[in-house]
């Protein structure tokens, strides 16, 4: 689409104050050029760090061509949201608590896809009505897109050492989603400059030791991809630091400094549900799979399945403080757990025995 540069600078403009209107915290604007981050990204894969994650290759260069995964596509609409729920208590005090599930922040609510995608469709609805049809495709973490290079290009934050990226007034508990556009849309500034400066907290905090140098995250190693993506046995030797954490990690976010900035989200999607934030483990681990597909239903956490979920409660609760209900729990389950959940079962009720 051609229009006068007047024009693409106002439309720009609006469709800033279009997405705070929908519920965007921030929102920017990128043209397609990924040239370096295709180089971060092929070192990454060169070596392994991808695990079992194969789609993160398997697409060639649409990852990193934009114009390729969508032809015509020109400019890219970054936005952010918040999502740390409003009302939390001390997450450290959660995680040492060993009888308590740790559930990664993201996923206590509703599942953010829907939502997000459907507000952006908002946005393109907007600028059609505006500019006429035009071409245009929304993604929410929904296909081979470098959500966080093109954030960082489009001025919304910085990548941290932990790899998420970090903004300097709200911290790093936010989801991206993108509006890829055939109209030539006036780019913003790149957030170039880095804050982390000195600081390796995150990577001292890694229960696993995942963030193997700045900026590098060896997923193998990592908690969110072993108890989220990792559909096999989790290694032997990562159990124990994965504590009571039954579906991702926070602690490179919880330790980050500039997380005392984040802003609390007024999205009553996001805020936790079915108790998910205070839950013991042993109610959690008690869900049969009719209890589990009913309680995730519109829920992140429901992609992982049942046998994962409890394949990952086990795992908590043999590393939690040794009892008479847990042990009794853990034998319960052994009787029609499947092989792979077996397997942690016993490794479970070994670490309460050997103690």
């Amino acid at each position: 689409m051609t229009f006068t540069q007047n024009k693409l600078s106002v439309l720009a403009q609006q469709i800033k104050s279009w997405g705070t209107e929908l519920g965007f915290q921030q929102t920017g604007i990128t043209g397609i050029d990924l040239s370096a981050a295709e180089h971060r990204l092929q070192a990454w894969l060169t070596k392994g760090f991808q695990g079992s994650m194969d789609w993160m290759a398997k697409h060639g260069s649409k990852r990193s061509q934009p114009d390729e995964l969508v032809p015509g596509t020109i400019s890219i609409i970054s936005v952010r949201m918040d999502y740390l729920p409003s009302v939390h208590e001390d997450l450290w005090a959660v995680l040492d608590d060993s009888e308590r599930a740790y559930i990664s922040r993201y996923a206590l609510g509703r599942d953010y896809h829907k939502l997000m995608r459907k507000r952006l469709q908002g946005l393109a609805d907007r600028v059609s009505r505006e500019m006429g049809p035009f071409g245009y495709r929304v993604f929410v973490d929904s296909a081979p897109v470098m959500e966080k290079p093109i954030a960082q290009l489009a001025g919304l934050g910085w990548m941290g050492k932990h790899s998420n990226l970090i903004h300097r007034q709200a911290g790093s508990w936010f989801f991206i989603g993108e509006i890829y556009t055939d109209i030539a849309l006036p780019a913003d500034t790149p957030h170039d400059e880095n804050h982390c400066g000195s600081c390796t907290a995150c990577i001292e905090v890694c229960p696993t030791k995942a963030i193997v140098a700045p900026y590098q995250v060896d997923a193998r190693r990592c908690i969110s991809y072993l108890s989220i993506e990792h559909p096999g046995s989790i290694p032997v030797e990562f159990r124990q630091a994965m504590g009571n954490r039954i579906y991702g990690c926070d602690d490179c976010q919880l330790i980050c400094p500039w997380n005392r900035f984040a802003r609390a989200s007024q999205e009553e999607d996001f805020q936790p549900r079915h108790g998910l934030d205070t839950a013991s483990l042993i109610e959690l681990f008690s869900w049969d799979e009719a209890t589990f597909l009913h309680n995730t239903a519109g829920s992140a956490i429901r992609r992982i399945g049942h046998e994962r979920w409890r394949r990952n409660l086990a795992v908590a609760l043999g590393n939690a403080a040794t009892s008479n209900e847990i042990i009794q729990a853990l034998k319960k389950a052994q009787c029609d757990a499947s092989g792979l959940v077996h397997e942690h079962i016993a490794w479970a009720l070994q670490q309460h025995t050997s103690r």
